[in-house]
């Protein structure tokens, strides 16, 4: 990656961490993988067309990158992500769909090492919800993006899931994913906060949007109870809640217990809400 005179690093600011809550067990990749820009990044794709220079911060393993990729080219798509490993799986999906206009990197959304104005769209989903300083973040997505661009960025919001029909232990899940995420040093509702964050890391044309995934059909409640049933045993969130006194192994075995049980009831209902932004960059 090319090295900018005027990055974030030379101008001292502190690199704000957080810890990726989820990991990427396969039962997170599962979740990922499944992304799409058409289910994921609607409101973006209005804005893209053929010959765009675009930044996909955070890409995991790069479904939507690859989706990103096809629309814009000839233009070119930068992937990064902060975990080197899952960029395997990213460069996999480009070269399945034969995309040549991709390339990956290791790289701190904080601290963005590319040079000022160097791409027309900068894109993260998912992603402000687990770095340590989502403002910081925001200004160096903005910083990298030229005059007359697009900043986009999605996130769900935690604290407005619904589903029905309730559990106990799914309330119980809930209370328990905001206490390790945000010990982590993120945060679990950033999908009603993106538009203060917008505003805050000094973008003044923001448009806000909401959507939602929704999982109601056999197929999609067998997927949807599954990875989160082994999500809360066996990945990184598993570790981290434990391992920081948050609940017991056997806790977390009722709560995947509780996950199966409720993907098996035939009037099963789950909704993802997000928040949207889309910030013109001036």
């Amino acid at each position: 990656m090319t090295h900018a005179s005027t990055s974030s690093a030379d101008h001292g600011t502190a690199h704000e961490t957080a810890v990726y809550t989820h990991g990427h067990h396969e039962s997170v990749l599962r979740s990922h993988s499944w992304r799409t820009a058409a289910n994921s990044a609607a409101y973006l794709l209005p804005s893209l067309s053929a010959g765009l220079d675009v930044l996909d911060v955070g890409c995991g393993p790069g479904t939507i990158t690859a989706d990103l990729a096809a629309l814009v080219a000839p233009g070119r798509v930068t992937a990064v992500d902060a975990a080197e490993g899952v960029l395997a799986n990213a460069r996999a999906v480009a070269a399945e769909r034969g995309l040549e206009n991709v390339r990956f990197a290791v790289a701190d959304v904080h601290a963005l090492d590319f040079p000022d104005d160097s791409f027309d769209v900068v894109h993260a989903h998912q992603v402000l919800q687990h770095v340590g300083d989502p403002v910081q973040a925001l200004r160096e997505m903005r910083r990298v993006c030229r005059p007359g661009g697009v900043v986009a960025a999605r996130d769900s919001d935690y604290g407005a899931f619904a589903w029905y029909p309730e559990r106990p232990a799914l309330d119980g899940w809930l209370d328990l994913y905001h206490r390790v995420a945000r010990a982590n040093g993120g945060e679990p509702d950033a999908g009603r906060r993106l538009f203060a964050w917008a505003r805050q890391a000094g973008f003044t044309d923001v448009t806000t949007s909401a959507d939602a995934w929704c999982f109601a059909t056999p197929e999609e409640r067998a997927w949807w109870s599954g990875l989160w049933a082994d999500r809360t045993t066996a990945s990184v969130y598993a570790e981290l809640a434990v391992g920081g006194g948050h609940a017991t192994e056997a806790e977390l075995a009722g709560v995947a217990d509780a996950w199966r049980e409720w993907g098996t009831r035939e009037d099963a209902w789950f909704m993802v809400p997000h928040g949207e932004i889309l910030c013109r960059v001036s």
